[in-house]
């Protein structure tokens, strides 16, 4: 399986600290976001080649992957201009080929068993082409809540609502089979966004897979403390205690 970690925000509300470090280089017990992505998909090989998007600050990113233990596995593509979530898969279609493959926000810190999370899209509902990474959040307000059947599939969505229906929030993690591609090259355009213009059409057709280890959006100072006080550092031992390998 290949990846596609999105990592080409400004990171605005995280200033001042990402004036000068990009938000996915933003470190959390002494390691950058990116490395936490990286070991999380390539040590227990659930991920063969990783992509990482670029935009702002591009040269830390380029020199921190060049120093990497998994330097080799990973390539990097720059977007002059951005592309929108959606476009950037689009962009790099070719990469992907025709297997499922996965997309993530590399500005968020998770801890999660990839071969179970392809696992569970192996075996997903009939008719289904996204597998979504659901998690708890403690500010549904500021999250996309999801509304599931029996089943898992996702019935409803609702983003960033004042009230919303629980607190089981998409996680921006996702594996996508190869149709997902082909309608965003469907709607003609360079620049699309996942969450307002692909995953409503795919209500229904997208079921879920709850991580209850840990995520948290890295959004603010407050969450990047929380993260800070939170995450284990021994996160890989964390994970291979629950079942991961």
């Amino acid at each position: 399986m290949k990846a596609l970690l999105l990592a080409a925000g400004f990171g605005t509300r995280l200033r001042p600290l990402t004036e000068r470090v990009p938000k996915c280089l933003v470190e959390i017990r002494g390691r950058p976001l990116l490395g936490w992505w990286f070991e999380l998909l390539f040590a227990p090989d659930a991920v063969e080649r990783a992509l990482v998007n670029t935009h702002y600050l591009p040269e830390p990113v380029r020199a921190f992957v060049a120093t990497s233990p998994w330097r080799e596995r990973v390539e990097l593509v720059h977007e002059d201009v951005l592309l929108g979530t959606g476009g950037t898969v689009l962009k790099n279609r070719a990469f992907f080929g025709d297997e499922p493959f996965l997309v993530a926000h590399a500005d968020n810190l998770t801890l999660f068993d990839a071969t179970a999370f392809l696992a569970r899209h192996r075996g997903r509902p009939a008719g289904t082409a996204i597998t979504m990474m659901t998690f708890d959040t403690d500010v549904p307000q500021s999250c996309g809540i999801v509304e599931e059947d029996e089943s898992g599939r996702v019935v409803a969505f609702h983003e960033k609502v004042a009230n919303p229906p629980g607190t089981r929030a998409n996680a921006a993690v996702y594996l996508f089979e190869p149709e997902v591609v082909a309608f965003i090259a469907g709607l003609g355009r360079e620049i699309v966004d996942l969450s307002t213009e692909v995953l409503p059409h795919y209500l229904g057709r997208m079921c879920t897979y709850h991580n209850a280890l840990y995520h948290r959006d890295i959004g603010t100072l407050e969450s990047l403390a929380a993260a800070e006080r939170e995450f284990p550092a021994t996160a890989p031992a964390v994970l291979r205690a629950a079942g991961g390998r």
